[in-house]
């Protein structure tokens, strides 16, 4: 499977004028997907400007006309899990099938109660998930499914237009005993969070024993990695960067660590490749630097042409 590259999205406490200018650049410059995370406050501080990530993913769609859009991820307590299939069905029509539908289980308690939804315990948060998961398939896929779940119903729903492909759904987290099990039957992409970048092959090899139990060839989902990469004109570039990087971010992004994408366009080849031996050929990438126009240019001079 050939390696796909991701880039998230300028999004907090960014003028939109960034966040249009960077789409068009990566669309231009050949990365295959662009990402926002699906917060209704800012990361960390909740009090940092941020776009809704729906809302933004739908102008991106329109501003551009190759590279696939999604959410890393959207947590299932926001919307109602067929509202959220209406909105994917639209999107992925309007973009002529480009959406990636990321899900999560949620994990910022205050952003849930500010906005009046209600936060529930962990084990029915991942009720949802999969719930979700399940009402999703069934609306971009059936003439009008009915569904009796814990967390949610459906009553003879229509869904039309029915997007152009069935979106991929993506699953993101860590959790060895539930999430990936979860992952293991429902989604078409497993992310692993930038945290657990360094455990990324543990977390592979427990997939698949999921993926035993569930009866499910883990070929038909693909591996990727959220992360960090910071890449330098030249060594003495690369580790400057590289040591504002660890120290802006430390262990939250990734940074640090055997599997950390740091350095010159050779050194980060090299983590790459690293990442695929492991199983994994897809990264969603946040590009270090004020401006992420200037880091992807150089990713997409250097390191593309050797890596498609």
């Amino acid at each position: 499977m050939t390696m796909h590259f991701g880039v998230t999205l300028p999004q907090i406490k960014r003028p939109w004028s960034d966040t249009r200018g960077t789409a068009e650049e990566l669309d231009r410059l050949g990365f295959h997907s662009v990402w926002f995370n699906d917060h209704l406050y800012g990361v960390p501080m909740p009090n940092l400007p941020i776009l809704e990530a729906w809302t933004a993913l739908t102008a991106v769609g329109a501003l551009t006309d190759r590279v696939e859009l999604g959410t890393l991820v959207t947590p299932v307590g926001f919307r109602n899990p067929a509202l959220l299939a209406k909105m994917a069905a639209t999107l992925d029509v309007i973009t002529n099938g480009r959406v990636i539908v990321g899900l999560g289980s949620g994990w910022f308690e205050s952003e849930f109660t500010g906005y009046g939804m209600p936060f529930p315990p962990l084990k029915d948060r991942l009720e949802q998930l999969e719930e979700t998961a399940t009402i999703l398939k069934l609306l971009w896929t059936e003439a009008q499914p009915s569904f009796g779940g814990k967390h949610y119903r459906l009553d003879a729903t229509y869904c039309d237009p029915k997007p152009v492909r069935r979106p991929p759904i993506l699953i993101g987290g860590g959790g060895e005993k539930v999430l990936l099990r979860l992952a293991a039957k429902h989604a078409d992409i497993w992310n692993n969070l930038a945290v657990h970048q360094n455990d990324l092959g543990r977390k592979v090899e427990k997939l698949h024993e999921h993926c035993a139990a569930v009866g499910r060839d883990p070929a038909e989902i693909r591996i990727s990695q959220q992360c960090l990469v910071v890449i330098g004109e030249n060594e003495a570039d690369a580790q400057a960067k590289s040591a504002k990087a660890a120290a802006i971010y430390g262990g939250h992004m990734g940074a640090g660590g055997p599997l950390s994408i740091m350095g010159t366009a050779e050194q980060v080849i090299e983590k790459i490749e690293a990442h695929r031996a492991l199983g994994c050929t897809m990264l969603v990438m946040e590009f270090f630097g004020r401006d992420v126009r200037e880091p992807a240019r150089l990713f997409a001079e250097q390191v593309l042409p050797k890596l498609s």
